[in-house]
């Protein structure tokens, strides 16, 4: 009698597709919200950047890292941090989220920051993993090995180089851009509130 081969699992979300469908469409508005609470409850302080900016370089680092292995729709990406997470963007835009809150020193942009993350971003992750596993057939074995947003194991796949190529083609110098803009801010709301004590 042949070995019993137990069916393959499918994967489980925890969002429905059309809710995850709906909020895709709300990043634009979610990010709105938060840089508007941002900028309303910054309040930093020396301690609070030196704790919180270092967290943000070590998201963006990761971002740009994950950018230049990043060929979008054209061969799944396993290289560089894509061997540790399955998402590297996003893992290091939630740090630069965490490292923005710390240096900001406000439990309210936390609070919504974490809110927009679990209820916007996280069904827009699962939506574009099943994006993947439409699009790669060995999607669904890599996902089996690398966890999602948390480098809990990794896979060995070669000496794959990083690509200027493909970190520009991503635009991930916008994220810089944009990090940089925060950063004044930041710095000048810790300047302006130096004057006044």
């Amino acid at each position: 009698m042949p070995p019993m081969i137990s069916p393959v699992q499918p994967p489980r979300y925890w969002f429905a597709k059309p809710y995850a469908d709906f909020v895709q469409r709300l990043r634009v508005a979610s990010g709105f919200l938060l840089l508007i609470t941002f900028a309303w409850f910054c309040r930093p302080s020396a301690a609070s950047l030196i704790a919180g900016l270092p967290i943000c370089l070590a998201g963006l680092s990761i971002r740009a890292w994950a950018a230049g292995h990043l060929a979008k729709n054209q061969e799944l990406a396993m290289s560089g941090p894509y061997s540790f997470v399955r998402n590297p963007l996003y893992a290091g835009t939630l740090l630069i989220a965490a490292g923005i809150v710390i240096a900001c020193r406000s439990a309210v942009l936390g609070v919504i920051a974490a809110v927009v993350f679990l209820f916007v971003y996280l069904p827009v992750i699962e939506l574009e993993e099943q994006h993947l596993r439409s699009i790669f057939p060995s999607y669904a074995s890599y996902a089996a090995q690398v966890c999602r947003l948390l480098p809990l194991s990794s896979i060995n796949t070669g000496n794959r180089r990083f690509s200027w190529k493909l970190y520009r083609r991503n635009q991930e110098w916008k994220a810089a851009l944009g990090f940089g803009a925060a950063l004044l801010w930041i710095l000048w709301r810790f300047w302006s509130a130096s004057q006044t004590h």
